[in-house]
């Protein structure tokens, strides 16, 4: 590809143009941020580390859109992180104010462009993005499903002290408290997890899961997780260049799978060139079906105010 865009130059945004550029997704990275200077810096430092970690990919850094146009991919980071104490719903009105003039400005510059969303609370400024870019959904996802799963797979490999490549296991529904890590599919190098822990320390895990965005910025105090939520966007980003068809959880439209409508949530994607490709429908448990009932509820509260 020649072009990707990272929108928003703080710890997600910058990490993430550093893991396109290292992985030459992309002829020319271009990092985007309102603060002058800011993303200037990064990008001359990032691309000062090519000569060191061997890549080609130039790292631009601009205030701007216009180095942006044509570009395939942008990964949205842009709006304001997490506090302590904070849920991903109080950073609603200000981040979806911010979300819809960077999706305006991204189609102007690169009408055919797909657009990862990382910004919280990251399935309604999915849907913000969609509507103010006036794209169809193929070419808007939201990153989540990959990151939650992520901590998932990384919590049980350090319960069961096993690699973390042999856990196979998917996250859907919103981004947030109300996520549905789904048991039923979790395995182990095809073994089902139910056979190697008891049920009760699987529930610990699961509820850890959910919290795992708090638990970081707890530790943290002033600021919020960025090296997984980096590695999830580019993850996406990678399938999407490389054409891979990858089946990962994203938030994508939905338009009756799962028996919903109209709105963003964590489901099964196929990711290539196209964006999304298909949503692939798996079959849930009554206990996983009503789990995702109560999780897309979580995301239509807020979404209808930022409608």
């Amino acid at each position: 590809m020649d072009k990707i865009t990272v929108v928003g130059a703080g710890n997600v945004g910058a990490t993430a143009a550093q893991r396109v550029a290292e992985k030459e997704l992309a002829r020319e990275v271009v990092m985007i941020d309102i603060a002058e200077g800011v993303p200037q810096g990064k990008g001359l430092d990032q691309f000062q580390s090519a000569p060191v970690e061997g890549f080609d990919s130039r790292v631009i850094g601009t205030n701007g859109y216009d180095e942006a146009a044509g570009s395939g991919i942008f990964i949205v980071t842009a709006g304001i992180a997490r506090k302590p104490g904070m849920s991903r719903d109080d950073l609603l009105q200000t981040n979806a104010r911010i979300v819809r003039e960077v999706s305006e400005n991204i189609a102007r510059v690169a009408p055919d462009a797909i657009i990862i969303m990382v910004s919280n609370p990251l399935d309604v400024m999915s849907y913000v993005a969609m509507q103010a870019a006036g794209f169809p959904r193929e070419r808007v996802l939201g990153m989540a499903g990959v990151l939650d799963t992520a901590r998932y797979r990384a919590f049980l490999a350090m319960e069961l002290d096993i690699s973390v490549e042999d856990i196979q296991a998917m996250v859907l529904g919103g981004h947030g408290d109300t996520m549905v890590p789904l048991i039923s599919y979790t395995t182990v190098s095809g073994i089902p997890i139910t056979q190697l822990m008891d049920r009760s320390r699987l529930d610990e895990i699961v509820d850890r899961t959910r919290n795992g965005g708090a638990e970081i910025v707890k530790y943290l105090k002033t600021g919020s997780a960025y090296y997984a939520p980096s590695a999830g966007a580019v993850q996406m980003a990678e399938a999407i260049v490389k054409d891979k068809k990858r089946i990962l959880p994203c938030a994508a439209y939905l338009q009756g799978e799962y028996g919903m409508k109209g709105l963003f949530l964590g489901v099964p994607c196929k990711l290539g060139r196209n964006g999304l490709e298909q949503i692939i429908e798996v079959e849930l448990t009554d206990e996983e079906r009503a789990a995702l009932a109560k999780s897309a509820e979580a995301v239509r509260e807020p979404m209808e105010l930022v409608k």
